[in-house]
């Protein structure tokens, strides 16, 4: 692989993979490093006399004075992310008779550098396809997107009709905002990522700018935004399912003063791990875009509030659906479809309560590889983005309380529209 394409391939993928990410930045800045050694050598070793081609540095190799007639060959350069496994390969150039480089077509300067490309094929097989994570990008790009786009009406709809405000509806308002928060910040992260490592490269002191802290910022900030809005949004699953389980058993009589509670949970519950999480990796990982996790003590302080309110709400739902059962059996002969009843029941509280995050919990990336990893990836990326498309669907406009205040509002608005044409 020359260097350009490993360029090109690692740029593609830092945009979804940051451990692409990673292995780009560590690779510039290993490359700035063997650049400045070899201005340095170049300066300090004796100049040759006669006839030679001059030492120089063409931006892959560092090359000596070379003897007209010869082949001058170097080490394959040590900043090559596969550098362990070419370490006793060469490059060549050739030193005319002129004592000139031999260039190609008269412009660029020819170089074998055969022995220092590593087996693409084995590379490729050993990250993953860039076709392949750009079509995990498109499909979470599509999800969010449309999930917004439903997320935002929903909230337009709760906020606007005064009939349907109630603690219930203010429940599922903040989830729709979680929801929307989420989606905003993971394709705002992406803008990010993408102009970050997508600027163009012209000179040297470019590669210098795109490692640097500062052009890191916006990348970062957005990266603590999306964890946050994430935390936020899995604890706004625990709200819900705290609500419902307290109307179910009759504790729904104080639901007023413990709005502020709910309020509370969903959104000052991810500032108590957020902040350790941004000291932690400020302190100690403090490079590219926080998306890494070489330590992933720092990055449990993340994962373990998730997992934590996950358990929760499975344990809610369990308790919920049993109750569910037991009134349906009870009432056998009014609900002979009771069967029914409990999968449809079933199959509304999943999305509302985020229980399919639990299939995933004992799946962590670090523990699947292969091809079950991707598999995983897939299925993660799919109904996280969907998720917020299907809970608007189902508690909004699915929803006859809210369907039918909006008919009648909709009638409203033609009777009007109809006396305002008439009396023209």
């Amino acid at each position: 692989m020359t260097p350009a394409s490993l360029l090109t391939f690692l740029i593609t993928l830092c945009y979804i993979q940051s451990e692409a990410g990673q292995v780009l930045e560590r690779t510039i800045e290993e490359w700035i490093r063997y650049k400045d050694e070899c201005y340095r050598q170049i300066s300090s070793n004796p100049h040759t006399t006669g006839l030679h081609c001059n030492r120089t540095f063409d931006l892959y190799a560092c090359w000596p004075d070379g003897t007209p007639g010869t082949i001058t060959n170097v080490s394959c350069p040590y900043y090559l992310p596969w550098f362990q496994k070419v370490s006793h390969g060469l490059v060549l150039r050739r030193c005319g008779l002129d004592g000139n480089w031999v260039a190609v077509n008269g412009t660029h300067p020819w170089r074998d550098s055969s022995q220092c490309e590593d087996d693409y094929e084995g590379t490729r097989d050993e990250v993953v396809s860039p076709d392949l994570l750009l079509s995990f990008q498109a499909l979470y790009t599509v999800g969010y997107s449309l999930s917004l786009l439903t997320l935002l009406s929903a909230l337009g709809i709760l906020t606007m009709c005064r009939k349907l405000r109630c603690t219930r509806n203010y429940i599922h308002a903040n989830l729709f905002l979680s929801f929307a928060l989420r989606g905003i910040s993971v394709i705002v992260k992406d803008i990010l990522l993408k102009k970050r490592w997508g600027m163009q490269i012209t000179e040297v002191s470019d590669w210098e700018v795109l490692i640097s802290n500062e052009a890191a910022i916006g990348c970062r900030m957005a990266q603590v935004v999306m964890q946050y809005c994430i935390l936020a949004n899995h604890y706004w699953f625990v709200v819900e399912a705290v609500y419902l389980y307290n109307l179910l058993i009759g504790a729904g009589f104080f639901e007023k003063n413990i709005y502020v509670l709910y309020m509370y949970l969903g959104w000052g519950t991810p500032v108590l791990f957020v902040v350790p999480w941004v000291t932690l990796k400020y302190m100690k990982e403090n490079s590219e875009c926080w998306a890494l996790n070489d330590n992933m003590g720092y990055w449990w302080v993340i994962r373990i509030p998730i997992l934590l309110a996950s358990m929760i709400n499975f344990v809610i739902f369990m308790k919920i659906l049993k109750m569910i059962l037991s009134k349906l059996r009870d009432n056998q002969k009014g609900y002979p479809d009771y069967k029914l009843r409990l999968a449809k029941a079933t199959l509304t509280l999943i999305p509302l309560f985020g229980i399919h995050e639990v299939v995933f919990i004992f799946g962590t990336d670090e523990q699947t590889s292969g091809i079950l990893h991707y598999i995983k990836v897939f299925f993660s990326l799919f109904l996280n983005s969907f998720q917020g498309f299907l809970v608007a669907v189902l508690y909004c406009f699915a929803n006859k309380e809210v369907r039918s205040e909006f008919r009648k509002k909709w009638q409203l608005w033609r009777m009007d529209r109809t006396a305002s044409l008439c009396f023209r």
